[in-house]
């Protein structure tokens, strides 16, 4: 009896020893539609992003709240929640794909899921450079039309507005 509840024992701590799964709740996403040379950049930066990270399969799940994004401007993160990204009514950003090819190592990898952004969901791919460790840190950067995901620009705002975004992430994953 002893014998099988050390087996049991050993078996779990070894399961918890060798998981694959890494975790953050601290994630950055930073959201840039800036128009080149305009007086106003249209920045912000979320830094309460949760991801998930599968190092045996390379599955990647990203997700943050859109009111955890800041801008210098209040006005500007009035008209961002209220105007544009509806926070409302479409609370939460997502990604969900997978790190290709991902092999344990550090190195650039595509990675290519479904990025869903003011409730529309759109296939992209992107590089990023994955760095493997005790903790493994992935960043990239994915470029998006807005009106791929029904944002649309008004024609008062495409002085400061672009009509893309630059969305670059850094997540820095510890094991679950």
């Amino acid at each position: 009896m002893k014998k099988i509840i050390l087996t049991i024992v050993c078996f779990a701590f070894a399961t918890v020893g060798f998981s694959q799964k890494m975790i953050t709740r601290s994630g950055e996403i930073k959201f840039d539609a800036t128009v080149p040379g305009a007086m106003d950049p249209v920045v912000a930066v979320s830094n309460t992003v949760s991801s998930i990270f599968d190092k045996a399969t390379g599955d990647l799940v990203v997700q943050g709240l859109v009111k955890s994004f800041k801008f210098k401007s209040p006005l500007m993160e009035e008209h961002y929640n209220e105007n544009y990204m509806e926070s409302d009514k479409f609370p939460k950003t997502s990604f969900k794909g997978k790190v290709v090819g991902y092999d344990g190592k550090s190195g650039s990898y595509d990675v290519e899921g479904e990025l869903t952004i003011h409730g529309v969901a759109n296939k992209v791919k992107t590089k990023m450079t994955v760095t493997a460790g005790a903790k493994t840190a992935i960043a990239g950067t994915f470029v998006i039309k807005l009106n791929d995901y029904k944002l649309e620009v008004p024609a008062m705002a495409k002085k400061t507005l672009a009509e893309t975004a630059k969305i670059s992430v850094k997540l820095e994953l510890e094991n679950k």
